[in-house]
């Protein structure tokens, strides 16, 4: 039997990955990431098929889609590509991810005759119940935080496509793994277990809580959601957390014990004074340049509890989290791998703390596109000049039409390598360009000028353009480096081949 056909948006993700590799044998997978698949450390499979495609970006993403549906379509969709992160500020990503990339992804999703459409949240899009009261699978996405905002408008975007695509929202608790991977709980840990001065301050009296999953939960509750969906409605909330939550003061006690063997008495800083310190240390952080994870936004939540009741999810899908998989259950693990393991944990921890600037390659992309017809012109003309026969005799016997359609492909090439920072593609490329070239009797010295060509017109370009004003850096690291390992192909396949050995020339 045919096995169904699922897309995973945001594949590459801490998510993403362990479902690739839990449905991985049941599924038909078309995984869909910015990153590549081998450098995310996804896994590889017969039954995966990837797309390196940003979702805020139509054209490369409908592309995508159009080979989806001539290669049999599918039959659901998990939407789990998103932006979010702790530094409380109004990221750009948020509205070019989360509002303007879901719409293009629904957007795809039109014709394809789901039976599913499944949109990722997060509990933490509703705002925290009072002292007392719980979230369910009724509570409004009504939080104050960017990321919440963007979900609510995502859920509201749903009911648009009511009549021709099927949905599902799941919200999750905050997921982590053995490794921690939660960047507030390894901020926590970090702290706690080290000799830093601060390392048994606890703002307010400890009773900050929310509701912790383990990511290996994500699998069997998506299979199941999956094995149930006649039983779904239309737009129907489902929660994927446990119904309990743990407050600072309790991780601090099984981190200390687990740690140390013994508890530690916390210093609890009152709110107030709390809210003085973060700020402060925020302040001196803005002017050295080095912010630390807590945020003055942080403060508003101190001692609330993000209580949860998800019983009707239990129930509907006969599922609930393993008691096993809890946090108070894995604390030991986390803490041994930090014990035994400290450079691997802190790198692991790092990496899911990274911060997603706006990000440069995209606005470079962006404005590569701007100025395409400009770039294209002024590249033709320095190769076709009058005088250039020297440096480039045999791109002048060749007509300016084609010339044009060829440079557009090796742009089209450099531009997929920087919106993806996968240089990979752009010198895979570059090799095969070199084999064609060398086949047509063209020298390596006029290839490889006519690369570097092409990176001194577009440097040249975006230098002139105001929006580019920032990106010196940028420009060098995505546009000039990717070119010139794109030079060194060539330089590598004409060695091969062609016996020319010319690389100090360049």
């Amino acid at each position: 039997m045919e096995l169904p056909r699922l897309i995973i948006t945001g594949a590459s993700g801490f998510i993403g990955r362990h479902l690739l590799d839990y449905l991985k044998d049941d599924f038909r997978i078309l995984g869909m990431a910015r990153r590549s698949q081998v450098h995310c450390g996804a896994p590889v499979h017969p039954n995966i098929t990837w797309y390196q495609v940003d979702i805020g970006e139509r054209e490369p993403l409908a592309a995508a889609f159009s080979y989806i549906r001539e290669s049999g379509g599918a039959d659901y969709v998990i939407h789990l590509a998103a932006h979010y992160d702790f530094t409380g500020e109004k990221h750009p990503e948020y509205w070019r991810t989360n509002v303007e990339g879901m719409r293009n992804v629904l957007e795809e999703c039109r014709d394809l005759g789901l039976k599913r459409f499944f949109f990722a949240s997060s509990v933490a899009a509703c705002r925290f119940p009072d002292r007392g009261e719980v979230l369910t699978e009724e509570s409004p996405p009504d939080g104050e935080h960017v990321y919440a905002v963007t979900k609510r408008i995502g859920e509201e975007m749903l009911a648009e496509y009511d009549d021709c695509i099927p949905s599902c929202i799941t919200r999750f608790a905050a997921l982590f793994s053995d490794w921690c991977e939660y960047p507030p709980l390894y901020f926590f840990l970090d702290t706690w277990l080290s000799p830093v001065w601060n390392n048994r301050i606890i703002g307010g009296r400890g009773t900050t809580a929310i509701p912790y999953m383990h990511v290996r939960e994500m699998g069997p509750f998506f299979r199941r959601v999956l094995g149930h969906d006649d039983e779904i409605g239309q737009r129907e909330v489902l929660i994927a957390s446990p119904s309990e939550t743990l407050s600072h003061r309790q991780l601090f006690d099984l981190a200390n014990i687990d740690y140390h063997g013994h508890r530690r008495r916390p210093i609890f800083m009152p709110k107030l004074l709390a809210a003085i310190g973060v700020r402060a240390m925020d302040l001196l952080g803005r002017m050295l340049g080095n912010r630390s994870f807590e945020r003055p936004w942080m403060i508003r939540y101190v001692d609330t509890d993000l209580a949860v009741d998800a019983g009707e999810t239990y129930k509907k899908l006969e599922w609930h989290p393993r008691k096993r998989l809890l946090l108070q259950r894995r604390m030991p693990f986390i803490v041994e791998h930090l014990k035994t393991n400290p450079n691997e944990w802190n790198r692991i921890n790092r990496a899911a703390l990274k911060e997603v600037h706006l990000r440069a390659n995209l606005r470079i992309n962006g404005l590569l596109e701007i100025h395409l017809d400009e770039i294209c012109a002024s590249f033709l003309d320095q190769l076709l000049a009058p005088g250039a026969e020297l440096r480039f005799p045999s791109y002048q016997s060749v007509a300016r039409d084609v010339l044009e359609w060829r440079f557009m492909i090796l742009l089209r090439h450099l531009q997929s390598s920087i919106r993806t920072r996968d240089r990979g593609l752009f010198t895979t490329y570059c090799r095969d360009l070199a084999e064609k070239r060398l086949m047509q009797g063209f020298g390596v010295r006029e290839v490889v000028g006519a690369l570097l060509t092409m990176n001194g017109v577009c440097v040249d370009m975006l230098r002139r353009d105001p929006e580019a004003e920032d990106l010196e850096h940028a420009i060098h690291d995505h546009l000039s480096m990717t070119v010139q390992f794109g030079c060194d192909q060539i330089l590598e396949i004409y060695e091969e081949v062609g016996g020319e050995e010319l690389e100090e020339e360049f």
